[in-house]
């Protein structure tokens, strides 16, 4: 199949795959005679893999690492998916204290007839 093709079937931009082959996440094929490089389904299930793993919130270091990995590296991979977790759960922390901030300001703006100015533009000027 053709790099159109291999993008279309994988749900991609033909970008995002000559992206991914510059950075070694996905093989450049040769171009035998007729001058096209040609892709396989094994190629499509590795392009799956990859934005998958993104949608796990993987970085692209990391899913490079679960690449790597054979199916008996089952530990290395759950170590990587722990990292991910912590990494996750950090940044729900940092959500949750984001929230609660701003609900504070909106409060304050909701009573803001009692100041003189705005006081989202005081908060963020403080």
């Amino acid at each position: 199949m053709t790099i159109s093709q291999l993008a279309k079937n994988a749900g991609i931009k033909v970008e995002t795959v000559r992206y991914y082959q510059r950075i070694g996440l996905l093989r450049t094929p040769l171009r035998p005679g007729h001058g096209f490089r040609s892709y396989e389904e094994q190629d499509v299930s590795h392009l799956r893999f990859i934005r998958h793993g993104q949608t796990l919130g993987f970085t692209l270091d990391e899913v490079a690492t679960l690449l790597r990995l054979s199916s008996a590296d089952c530990k290395e991979a759950e170590r990587v998916a722990k990292e991910r977790l912590l990494g996750v759960r950090a940044r729900i922390a940092d959500l949750r204290r984001l929230e609660a901030a701003l609900e504070r300001t909106v409060s304050d703006c909701e009573r803001r007839k009692a100041y003189a100015g705005c006081p989202l533009i005081e908060a963020l000027l403080a």
